[in-house]
Protein backbone atom coordinates (compact mmCIF):
# COMPACT_ATOMS: atom_id res chain seq x y z
CA UNK A 1 0.00 0.00 0.00
CA UNK A 2 3.03 2.51 0.64
CA UNK A 3 4.03 2.21 -2.61
CA UNK A 4 1.04 3.80 -4.13
CA UNK A 5 2.65 7.31 -2.65
CA UNK A 6 5.77 8.85 -3.63
CA UNK A 7 7.25 12.56 -2.84
CA UNK A 8 8.69 15.25 -5.28
CA UNK A 9 10.48 18.59 -3.67
CA UNK A 10 10.95 21.71 -5.65
CA UNK A 11 13.32 24.38 -4.16
CA UNK A 12 12.25 28.22 -4.84
CA UNK A 13 14.27 30.77 -3.60
CA UNK A 14 12.55 33.26 -1.12
CA UNK A 15 13.50 37.07 -1.94
CA UNK A 16 12.95 40.23 -3.14
CA UNK A 17 11.91 38.71 -6.12
CA UNK A 18 9.97 35.54 -5.27
CA UNK A 19 6.89 34.98 -6.87
CA UNK A 20 4.33 32.38 -5.41
CA UNK A 21 4.21 28.83 -7.77
CA UNK A 22 1.00 27.55 -8.67
CA UNK A 23 0.69 25.06 -6.00
CA UNK A 24 1.77 27.28 -3.05
CA UNK A 25 -1.09 28.27 -1.10
CA UNK A 26 -2.00 32.17 -1.59
CA UNK A 27 -2.40 32.15 2.49
CA UNK A 28 0.66 30.75 3.31
CA UNK A 29 3.42 33.56 4.68
CA UNK A 30 5.26 34.49 2.14
CA UNK A 31 3.07 34.15 -0.66
CA UNK A 32 0.98 37.05 1.03
CA UNK A 33 3.78 39.47 0.81
CA UNK A 34 4.66 38.72 -2.19
CA UNK A 35 1.30 40.50 -3.76
CA UNK A 36 0.04 43.76 -4.56
CA UNK A 37 1.79 46.83 -5.41
CA UNK A 38 3.90 47.09 -2.45
CA UNK A 39 4.79 43.64 -2.73
CA UNK A 40 8.41 43.92 -4.05
CA UNK A 41 8.67 46.61 -0.60
CA UNK A 42 7.02 44.22 1.94
CA UNK A 43 9.48 41.28 0.54
CA UNK A 44 12.39 43.58 1.53
CA UNK A 45 11.60 44.61 4.52
CA UNK A 46 10.71 41.58 5.81
CA UNK A 47 14.16 39.83 5.11
CA UNK A 48 16.17 43.04 6.77
CA UNK A 49 13.83 42.52 9.64
CA UNK A 50 15.01 38.94 9.65
CA UNK A 51 18.72 39.76 9.47
CA UNK A 52 18.39 42.18 11.48
CA UNK A 53 16.92 40.22 14.44
CA UNK A 54 19.51 37.44 13.82
CA UNK A 55 22.27 39.52 14.40
CA UNK A 56 20.77 41.08 17.62
CA UNK A 57 20.67 37.07 18.34
CA UNK A 58 24.03 36.14 17.30
CA UNK A 59 25.85 39.01 18.97
CA UNK A 60 29.40 37.32 19.75
CA UNK A 61 31.75 37.96 17.46
CA UNK A 62 29.67 40.47 15.57
CA UNK A 63 30.49 43.96 17.23
CA UNK A 64 28.95 45.71 14.23
CA UNK A 65 25.88 43.50 14.21
CA UNK A 66 26.17 42.56 10.79
CA UNK A 67 28.39 39.09 10.17
CA UNK A 68 25.08 37.43 9.02
CA UNK A 69 22.76 37.11 6.51
CA UNK A 70 19.64 34.62 6.14
CA UNK A 71 18.76 33.19 2.90
CA UNK A 72 15.00 31.43 2.91
CA UNK A 73 14.39 27.90 0.52
CA UNK A 74 10.68 27.51 -0.09
CA UNK A 75 10.01 23.68 -0.02
CA UNK A 76 7.06 22.33 -2.25
CA UNK A 77 6.36 18.69 -1.46
CA UNK A 78 4.32 16.73 -3.53
CA UNK A 79 2.28 13.71 -3.47
CA UNK A 80 2.39 11.15 -6.05
CA UNK A 81 -0.93 9.12 -6.20
CA UNK A 82 -1.33 5.28 -7.66
CA UNK A 83 1.33 5.47 -9.79
CA UNK A 84 -0.83 7.26 -12.86
CA UNK A 85 0.64 10.56 -12.26
CA UNK A 86 -1.50 12.22 -10.17
CA UNK A 87 -0.15 14.51 -7.54
CA UNK A 88 -1.27 16.84 -4.91
CA UNK A 89 0.96 19.35 -2.94
CA UNK A 90 0.78 18.36 0.37
CA UNK A 91 3.68 20.18 2.39
CA UNK A 92 5.38 23.34 2.36
CA UNK A 93 8.27 24.54 4.24
CA UNK A 94 10.73 26.97 4.73
CA UNK A 95 14.33 25.43 4.89
CA UNK A 96 16.95 28.59 5.99
CA UNK A 97 20.67 28.62 5.29
CA UNK A 98 22.72 31.59 7.11
CA UNK A 99 25.73 33.17 5.10
CA UNK A 100 28.44 33.79 7.61
CA UNK A 101 30.25 37.36 5.81
CA UNK A 102 33.32 37.42 8.08
CA UNK A 103 34.17 33.78 6.77
CA UNK A 104 32.52 33.54 3.45
CA UNK A 105 30.75 30.58 4.55
CA UNK A 106 27.06 29.69 3.82
CA UNK A 107 25.98 27.32 6.65
CA UNK A 108 22.91 25.21 6.46
CA UNK A 109 19.93 26.00 9.01
CA UNK A 110 16.99 24.47 9.98
CA UNK A 111 14.12 23.16 7.55
CA UNK A 112 10.47 23.29 8.76
CA UNK A 113 10.28 26.68 10.25
CA UNK A 114 7.28 27.48 8.55
CA UNK A 115 4.37 25.18 8.01
CA UNK A 116 1.58 25.09 5.15
CA UNK A 117 -0.54 21.88 4.10
CA UNK A 118 -3.76 22.18 2.10
CA UNK A 119 -5.11 19.02 3.85
CA UNK A 120 -4.89 20.84 7.16
CA UNK A 121 -6.89 23.84 5.45
CA UNK A 122 -9.54 20.85 4.53
CA UNK A 123 -8.91 19.76 8.36
CA UNK A 124 -9.80 22.85 10.18
CA UNK A 125 -11.70 24.93 7.87
CA UNK A 126 -13.99 22.38 5.84
CA UNK A 127 -14.35 19.39 8.41
CA UNK A 128 -13.85 20.97 12.32
CA UNK A 129 -16.39 23.25 10.77
CA UNK A 130 -19.13 21.03 9.59
CA UNK A 131 -19.03 18.95 12.36
CA UNK A 132 -19.52 21.66 14.98
CA UNK A 133 -21.73 23.74 12.85
CA UNK A 134 -25.07 23.85 14.88
CA UNK A 135 -23.83 21.99 18.00
CA UNK A 136 -24.53 23.19 21.54
CA UNK A 137 -20.54 21.97 22.51
CA UNK A 138 -17.08 22.17 20.57
CA UNK A 139 -15.57 18.73 19.62
CA UNK A 140 -13.04 17.11 17.19
CA UNK A 141 -14.15 14.33 14.53
CA UNK A 142 -13.23 10.90 15.22
CA UNK A 143 -10.09 10.61 13.87
CA UNK A 144 -9.10 13.85 13.26
CA UNK A 145 -5.90 15.07 11.94
CA UNK A 146 -4.85 11.18 11.40
CA UNK A 147 -4.51 11.47 7.54
CA UNK A 148 -3.25 14.68 8.05
CA UNK A 149 -0.69 13.32 10.69
CA UNK A 150 0.44 10.16 9.09
CA UNK A 151 1.40 11.62 5.86
CA UNK A 152 4.12 14.24 7.00
CA UNK A 153 5.62 11.21 9.52
CA UNK A 154 5.83 9.13 6.24
CA UNK A 155 7.10 12.23 4.28
CA UNK A 156 9.28 13.18 7.26
CA UNK A 157 10.89 9.15 7.02
CA UNK A 158 10.91 8.90 3.06
CA UNK A 159 14.03 8.68 1.40
CA UNK A 160 13.04 11.57 -0.27
CA UNK A 161 13.53 13.51 2.69
CA UNK A 162 16.71 12.04 3.93
CA UNK A 163 18.20 12.42 0.97
CA UNK A 164 17.56 16.05 0.85
CA UNK A 165 17.54 16.81 4.55
CA UNK A 166 20.60 16.17 7.70
CA UNK A 167 17.84 17.11 10.28
CA UNK A 168 14.19 16.22 11.23
CA UNK A 169 11.50 19.57 10.74
CA UNK A 170 11.41 22.13 13.62
CA UNK A 171 7.96 24.49 12.82
CA UNK A 172 7.93 27.09 14.71
CA UNK A 173 4.63 28.89 15.11
CA UNK A 174 2.12 31.15 17.52
CA UNK A 175 1.42 30.52 21.05
CA UNK A 176 -2.77 29.96 21.08
CA UNK A 177 -4.70 33.03 22.36
CA UNK A 178 -7.47 30.54 24.37
CA UNK A 179 -4.70 29.19 26.45
CA UNK A 180 -2.41 30.48 29.10
CA UNK A 181 1.58 30.39 29.93
CA UNK A 182 3.48 30.68 32.81
CA UNK A 183 7.58 31.02 33.01
CA UNK A 184 9.17 27.99 34.38
CA UNK A 185 12.83 28.58 35.71
CA UNK A 186 14.63 27.23 32.60
CA UNK A 187 16.19 29.75 30.91
CA UNK A 188 18.46 28.59 27.16
CA UNK A 189 20.99 30.85 26.23
CA UNK A 190 19.22 31.65 23.21
CA UNK A 191 15.69 30.16 22.88
CA UNK A 192 15.18 32.13 25.88
CA UNK A 193 12.74 31.74 28.77
CA UNK A 194 10.77 28.60 28.60
CA UNK A 195 6.81 28.66 29.57
CA UNK A 196 3.82 25.76 29.53
CA UNK A 197 0.40 25.46 29.54
CA UNK A 198 -2.07 23.28 32.00
CA UNK A 199 -3.66 21.79 28.76
CA UNK A 200 -2.37 21.00 24.93
CA UNK A 201 -4.02 23.52 22.76
CA UNK A 202 -5.90 21.80 19.70
CA UNK A 203 -2.76 22.44 17.74
CA UNK A 204 -0.39 21.13 19.42
CA UNK A 205 -2.84 17.76 18.97
CA UNK A 206 -2.81 17.90 15.43
CA UNK A 207 1.00 18.38 15.24
CA UNK A 208 0.85 15.68 18.04
CA UNK A 209 -0.50 13.10 15.45
CA UNK A 210 2.41 14.04 12.93
CA UNK A 211 4.94 13.14 15.28
CA UNK A 212 6.13 16.66 16.74
CA UNK A 213 6.33 17.39 20.08
CA UNK A 214 5.61 20.89 21.74
CA UNK A 215 7.57 23.45 23.90
CA UNK A 216 7.15 27.47 24.00
CA UNK A 217 10.45 29.80 24.67
CA UNK A 218 10.48 33.04 24.67
CA UNK A 219 13.86 34.33 23.30
CA UNK A 220 15.52 37.47 24.57
CA UNK A 221 14.19 41.40 23.55
CA UNK A 222 11.16 39.14 22.34
CA UNK A 223 7.60 40.05 23.80
CA UNK A 224 6.21 36.81 23.88
CA UNK A 225 7.18 33.04 23.74
CA UNK A 226 6.87 30.93 20.29
CA UNK A 227 5.74 27.90 20.10
CA UNK A 228 8.28 25.23 18.80
CA UNK A 229 7.20 21.84 17.53
CA UNK A 230 9.92 19.31 17.07
CA UNK A 231 10.61 15.38 16.92
CA UNK A 232 13.58 14.64 19.33
CA UNK A 233 15.70 16.88 21.87
CA UNK A 234 14.94 20.89 20.71
CA UNK A 235 18.05 22.27 22.63
CA UNK A 236 20.70 19.41 22.15
CA UNK A 237 19.71 18.39 18.19
CA UNK A 238 20.61 22.04 16.69
CA UNK A 239 23.12 25.02 17.15
CA UNK A 240 22.59 27.92 18.51
CA UNK A 241 22.80 29.63 15.04
CA UNK A 242 20.17 26.92 13.45
CA UNK A 243 17.93 28.15 16.12
CA UNK A 244 18.70 31.45 15.92
CA UNK A 245 18.00 31.05 12.58
CA UNK A 246 14.79 29.86 12.80
CA UNK A 247 13.69 32.72 15.66
CA UNK A 248 14.22 35.28 13.54
CA UNK A 249 12.61 33.84 10.37
CA UNK A 250 9.24 33.26 11.91
CA UNK A 251 9.23 36.04 14.99
CA UNK A 252 9.30 38.24 11.96
CA UNK A 253 6.49 36.33 9.87
CA UNK A 254 4.71 37.16 13.46
CA UNK A 255 5.06 40.22 13.96
CA UNK A 256 3.77 41.09 10.56
CA UNK A 257 0.77 38.67 10.85
CA UNK A 258 0.14 39.10 14.75
CA UNK A 259 1.52 42.11 16.02
CA UNK A 260 -1.44 42.13 19.18
CA UNK A 261 0.56 39.28 20.26
CA UNK A 262 4.46 39.57 18.94
CA UNK A 263 4.89 43.35 17.91
CA UNK A 264 3.07 44.21 21.80
CA UNK A 265 4.60 47.18 23.15
CA UNK A 266 4.75 44.93 26.91
CA UNK A 267 6.45 41.50 26.97
CA UNK A 268 4.35 38.88 28.61
CA UNK A 269 5.04 38.52 32.13
CA UNK A 270 4.94 35.61 34.76
CA UNK A 271 1.66 34.01 33.92
CA UNK A 272 0.61 35.14 29.85
CA UNK A 273 -2.64 34.91 27.85
CA UNK A 274 -2.45 35.79 24.32
CA UNK A 275 -4.75 37.74 22.83
CA UNK A 276 -5.75 39.46 19.33
CA UNK A 277 -7.85 42.12 20.67
CA UNK A 278 -5.80 44.02 23.15
CA UNK A 279 -4.77 47.80 21.20
CA UNK A 280 -1.58 48.29 23.03
CA UNK A 281 1.10 47.00 20.09
CA UNK A 282 2.73 48.41 16.87
CA UNK A 283 2.59 47.75 13.51
CA UNK A 284 5.24 46.95 11.23
CA UNK A 285 5.91 48.53 7.46
CA UNK A 286 4.23 45.22 6.17
CA UNK A 287 1.16 45.44 4.87
CA UNK A 288 -0.88 42.54 5.18
CA UNK A 289 -4.75 41.54 5.08
CA UNK A 290 -5.50 38.79 7.95
CA UNK A 291 -9.03 38.91 7.00
CA UNK A 292 -9.01 38.19 3.44
CA UNK A 293 -6.55 35.29 4.62
CA UNK A 294 -9.20 33.85 6.82
CA UNK A 295 -11.50 33.60 3.91
CA UNK A 296 -8.96 31.63 1.38
CA UNK A 297 -8.36 29.51 3.75
CA UNK A 298 -11.58 27.77 3.39
CA UNK A 299 -11.84 27.95 0.12
CA UNK A 300 -8.43 26.41 -0.15
CA UNK A 301 -9.90 23.67 2.11
CA UNK A 302 -12.96 23.10 -0.48
CA UNK A 303 -10.33 22.89 -3.28
CA UNK A 304 -8.61 19.65 -1.26
CA UNK A 305 -11.94 17.96 -0.40
CA UNK A 306 -12.59 18.19 -4.15
CA UNK A 307 -9.54 17.38 -5.73
CA UNK A 308 -8.14 15.47 -3.14
CA UNK A 309 -10.14 13.80 -0.11
CA UNK A 310 -13.21 12.78 -2.33
CA UNK A 311 -11.23 11.45 -5.02
CA UNK A 312 -9.30 9.42 -3.31
CA UNK A 313 -10.99 9.20 0.24
CA UNK A 314 -10.98 5.16 -0.20
CA UNK A 315 -7.34 4.79 -0.97
CA UNK A 316 -6.03 7.16 1.66
CA UNK A 317 -8.77 5.77 4.50
CA UNK A 318 -6.98 2.51 3.92
CA UNK A 319 -3.20 3.66 3.67
CA UNK A 320 -3.58 5.74 6.83
CA UNK A 321 -5.28 2.91 9.09
CA UNK A 322 -2.13 0.38 7.26
CA UNK A 323 0.33 2.93 7.94
CA UNK A 324 -0.34 3.80 11.38
CA UNK A 325 -1.22 0.06 12.90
Amino acid sequence: MNKDFTFTLKSSVFDENYNPSENTRITTNFANLARGKNRQENLRNTLVMIDNRFNALAHWDNPKGDRYSVELEIISVEMKIEGNGDSFPVIEILKTNIVDKKTNQRIAGIVGNNFSSYVRDYDFSVLLSAHNKNQPKFSTPENFGDLHGNIFKYFVNSDTYRNNFNKTPVICLSVSSKNTYYRTGNEHPVLGVEYQQDEPSLTDEYFNKMGLQARYFMPKNSVAPLAFYFNGDLLSDYTNLELISTISTMETFQKIYRPEIYNANSAAGQYYQPSLNQQDYSLTRILYDREERSQLAIEQGKFTEENFIKPYQTLLEQWSANYAA
